[in-house]
């Protein structure tokens, strides 16, 4: 089966009813979803799978909040070159490609991914290599788009040669959801492109139920972690797929297993129309005081907010330690308070 592309191909493989809403939601945000992902999707109840959930459009999309934002991490405001953008001094990402394998209904890029953007020019290219290159403080890029190895495995081994070679660069890390959605393209030669001669590369993988670490993304992983690279896990936090303990508890556990370590668990952003994903910040922090007491270091992941308006991630995670007239109070992994000599 190829991927489903269009309200048609949803239609016709029984995923979506006829809808005229739906024109809406298509428009707004490309249609992809690989056939890995839909031989996850359970047909028997679609109105609460969670792979179908995250994939799927729906009649959701077309209510926009107020506060909801076309670029809601605020990308365009720290964007000095065309590809680049450069919030933090020590790091920049590097947008070389705008396609993905699927796309994701609650995507915080949705206004920017799709057809017909599909690639940084090769001009466009070196001027954002240029940049890197012009400013000594850059010590990580961090290579995300639309997903890095959409590319070719001849113009990602360019890509990293060219990083490589800038003696600044000490790290080069690449966000992707291929290991997961469209685990076959993981191939000897995508591997062996990644490889860089000096810098050290990390690759981060978006996952964000258990089901998705099926035995093809499991495999997809298994030859990444043997060929050296460290994995870490990035989640984000999504209303009716992963908002319960009992299934952040499966999920991290299930991608430590994967050799995959629990990077962040994301709060969502205030992106257009995905206010049918968004938990409130004390529900996440109630999610991660439950997981503490329950899953080991390996597997507890940072949750994090993107701060609306290009200020950067912080921790929202819930407290531990409270002031005490005479010591600190610090609250245990079960809900017990003990005081500690400040």
């Amino acid at each position: 089966m190829p991927t489903l592309r269009t309200l048609e191909d949803l239609e016709r493989e029984g995923l979506i009813a006829p809808d005229p809403r739906l024109v809406e939601a298509e428009q707004a945000l490309a249609i992809a979803l690989t056939p890995d992902v839909a031989a996850l999707i359970d047909r028997r109840d679609l109105a609460n799978d969670p792979i179908a959930r995250q994939f799927v459009p729906s009649a959701c999309e077309t209510k926009i909040a107020p506060e909801e934002l076309a670029d809601p991490i605020g990308d365009e405001a720290r964007s000095p070159v065309k590809g680049i953008v450069h919030r933090y001094p020590d790091r920049v990402l590097l947008k070389p490609i705008h396609v993905c394998p699927v796309y994701c209904r609650f995507c915080f890029r949705r206004e920017k991914v799709g057809p017909g953007s599909e690639a940084l020019s090769a001009a466009e290219l070196e001027s954002a290599l240029a940049y890197i290159r012009d400013h000594a403080e850059i010590w990580e890029v961090i290579l995300t788009g639309g997903d890095p190895l959409m590319l070719g495995p001849r113009r990602l081994r360019a890509l990293i040669e060219a990083l490589d070679a800038i003696p600044h660069v000490a790290v080069i890390r690449v966000h992707s959801r291929v290991p997961i959605v469209d685990p076959g393209r993981v191939s000897d030669d995508l591997v062996a492109a990644l490889k860089p001669g000096r810098a050290g590369l990390w690759l981060a993988v978006h996952c964000n139920h258990p089901r998705e670490l099926a035995p093809p993304a499991r495999a997809a992983l298994a030859r990444l972690a043997d060929a050296g690279f460290p994995l870490l896990g990035q989640t984000v936090l999504l209303a009716g797929v992963n908002d319960d303990a009992d299934t952040l508890a499966a999920l991290m556990r299930a991608l430590v297993t994967a050799r995959v370590k629990p990077y962040y668990l994301h709060h969502p952003d205030l992106v257009r129309g995905t206010g049918h994903f968004r938990v409130s910040i004390e529900r996440g922090q109630a999610l991660m005081k439950a997981l503490r007491g329950r899953l080991s270091g390996l597997a507890q992941p940072t949750y994090v907010l993107d701060v609306p308006g290009g200020h950067g991630k912080v921790p929202v995670g819930p407290a531990y330690v409270r002031d005490d007239p005479d010591a600190l109070r610090v609250e245990d992994a079960f809900g017990k308070h003990h005081r500690y000599p400040g």
